[in-house]
């Protein structure tokens, strides 16, 4: 059995009993929501460096750092190749497919795990952000929409317009989360290829936690039932979505950070909704566990 990793960055993830912790404390303001390809890079290889072999779901703190799930994925590449492929599942509030001029950021790195040769297809589920929408569609990465590699599934944003160029394979559109789980479900139930599972806790609605972002409307449940239909299928799993604030050093931080408007976080609730994600996440590693 593979115990949990917990890649400190922000210290926003409670104490797990059996996890081990790293400190990425250092590097906390240096990759935050978004830096250089140089600066990535080198984070990459401090990152192998320090996991063992063999671990099992890592937990990195707020969904400012989902990028990283981008190198855990290319670490699967050891084991897995394009005649023996696997498959992506995302749960998030945001496509993760944008363009971003200035390296790597965590609204921007699933177009390059799709691009990965052992990686068959990416499936982002539970989206509600407007990033997907007719008026933002010329910031997503259009490859790998266009090449089927990458498929939205999504609740309460108008995506018809998909199907006006020839994109109505990749923008699914439900009327509610039952049915969407339901459908992808439907889909996954004869394939038998393996699954990295990435979950960033915005997907969920607010009735459920508080993140960092702006949120979706999946339950608990929806997380739950997915993991058990698909579990002995997950060869790697991610969370992210934790609550922490944060001030960028960097100015430009500081301006792309606002342009997201991601909402403020009260000190005085600060506490009680950490307490809250803790339980989350106690949850779902016992859903994961082998």
């Amino acid at each position: 059995m593979t115990s949990p990793v917990i890649l400190n960055f922000d210290q926003s993830v409670g104490e797990i009993t059996d996890a081990r912790t790293f400190d990425f404390t250092q590097w906390q303001d240096v990759i935050r929501f978004g830096c250089s390809q140089k600066k990535f890079q080198k984070f990459k290889k401090v990152l192998q460096q320090s996991l063992p072999e063999h671990y099992g779901t890592v937990l990195m703190g707020s969904g400012d750092y989902h990028h990283i799930s981008l190198l855990l994925i290319e670490q699967l590449a050891k084991y897995y190749s394009a005649d023996n492929p696997i498959e992506v599942v995302i749960f998030d509030n945001h496509p993760d497919n944008m363009r971003y001029l200035f390296g790597v950021h965590c609204g921007s790195w699933v177009s390059y795990v799709a691009s990965l040769p052992f990686v068959s297809h990416v499936h982002v589920l539970g989206i509600t952000s407007h990033d997907i929408g007719l008026w933002h569609f010329w910031e997503n990465r259009w490859s790998p929409l266009f090449h089927k590699k990458l498929t939205y599934w999504s609740l309460d944003v108008n995506v018809s317009w998909a199907k006006k160029i020839g994109l109505s394979h990749a923008f699914r559109y439900f009327d509610s989360p039952d049915d969407l789980i339901t459908q992808f479900l439907s889909e996954q139930y004869r394939n038998a290829k393996p699954i990295y599972l990435s979950i960033d806790k915005d997907a969920l609605s607010e009735e459920v936690i508080h993140t960092n972002w702006d949120q979706g409307k999946l339950q608990t449940y929806h997380l739950l039932d997915t993991i058990s239909s698909v579990k002995s299928r997950i060869i790697g799993s991610d969370i992210t979505g934790e609550l922490s604030i944060w001030q960028p050093k960097s100015w430009f931080k500081r301006l792309l950070s606002s342009l997201d408007k991601q909402p403020e976080i009260s000190l005085e609730k600060l506490n009680d909704w950490q307490q809250e994600q803790h339980q989350l996440n106690l949850t779902l590693l016992k859903a994961l566990k082998a």
